[in-house]
């Protein structure tokens, strides 16, 4: 069997692994199963990546990367300032599907992160709340909102949409499409109390 490109197969026991542990669990897989599914030997796996926790590290770096690349997108546009808070909801809710394995990786198997697993992630949650309060602020000076502590309305609005990340089924009655609206609706009534749109 011929090994993948060099540049492909870091990608590539990421995309498998994010695979094997959302279906399994960190635990329930070993280095073996990587190895198997992706067609390399388990030493592509200790090279590019030390360990199984090196690579639930990388998996962590990958996806909040990603998320917070288009999160940041979302809160530099030119919108006034509730059109653009809406949109940064309304990115961060669509990423529930792209990010469906992830999130379940990290919502069920934190406690297996390294100690730098957990400093990561921890910047990485401290982000994204300086994201939502950055646009809260944003809304607050435009006059949309008067709440006294901001941090714990942002935490409000996370809390809603990594509950989304948790119970969102593709197979259920209702599109991604509705479910994110009726989330966006009910962020904004409580955001905004009677002026919601």
């Amino acid at each position: 069997m011929t090994e993948p490109a060099r540049t492909e197969t870091p990608q590539k026991l990421i995309d498998v692994a994010i695979q094997l542990f959302a279906a399994n669990g960190f635990k329930g897989t070993s280095i073996r199963d990587i190895a198997k599914l992706t067609g390399m030997t388990i030493s592509n796996i200790y090279y590019y990546f030390g360990n199984k926790d090196g690579l639930l590290l990388a998996i962590l770096e990958h996806s909040s990367k990603q998320l917070l690349d288009k999160l940041r997108s979302a809160s530099a546009s030119d919108l006034e300032p509730l059109e653009r808070f809406k949109e940064l909801v309304r990115t961060h809710l669509s990423l529930v599907e792209v990010h469906k394995k992830e999130a379940k990786i990290f919502f069920l198997d934190e406690e297996h992160l390294s100690a730098e697993g957990n400093k990561l992630n921890r910047q990485f949650q401290i982000d994204i709340l300086q994201i939502y309060r950055q646009e809260l602020e944003a809304l607050k000076s435009a006059g949309y909102i008067n709440y006294k502590n901001l941090t714990i309305l942002a935490f409000n609005i996370l809390g809603v949409i990594n509950w989304h990340l948790r119970w969102f089924r593709s197979e259920g009655k209702l599109t991604l499409e509705q479910i994110n609206q009726e989330v966006l609706v009910f962020i904004l009534r409580g955001v905004l109390g009677n002026s919601a749109e």
